[in-house]
């Protein structure tokens, strides 16, 4: 057994029955009670939700019973239960509207990187 498998179940085990967030390498944000885990970090979420973020609009998408290869995971924190998880500004929207919002958001980013792209030519570095 690697050394860090050793640390990696110490650590997780306080979270078993706990409802967490996971921050993927890919950006994705992921809700649910941690259930199991192995050596690796491999994670069982049990109800689990993606939560999407697009401006002030947010929609959790659920997912149900989910699998987390460990590899994938930059940080893991426990939900404090009692408290509101988002500020009040925020609002819930359909998962149809939060892919309209996320395709908008990339479009005007996709939008910005090609102006900039056709004024490179006043780049004078």
């Amino acid at each position: 057994m690697h050394p860090n498998s050793l640390l990696i179940s110490l650590y997780l085990i306080e979270y078993i029955d706990k409802k967490l967030l996971v921050l993927l390498r890919d950006g994705r944000k992921l809700m649910g009670l941690l259930r199991s885990f192995d050596q690796f970090a491999n994670a069982v979420l049990e109800g689990a939700c993606e939560r999407v973020i697009v401006g002030d609009l947010y929609c959790d998408i659920p997912l149900g019973l989910y699998v987390i290869r460990g590899e994938n995971v930059v940080l893991i924190g426990e939900l404090d239960l009692e408290k509101e998880e988002l500020p009040q500004h925020m609002t819930r929207v359909s998962p149809a509207e939060i892919k309209r919002a996320q395709k908008a958001e990339r479009d005007a980013t996709d939008l910005k990187g090609s102006m900039r792209k056709r004024m490179e030519f006043l780049d004078m570095d």
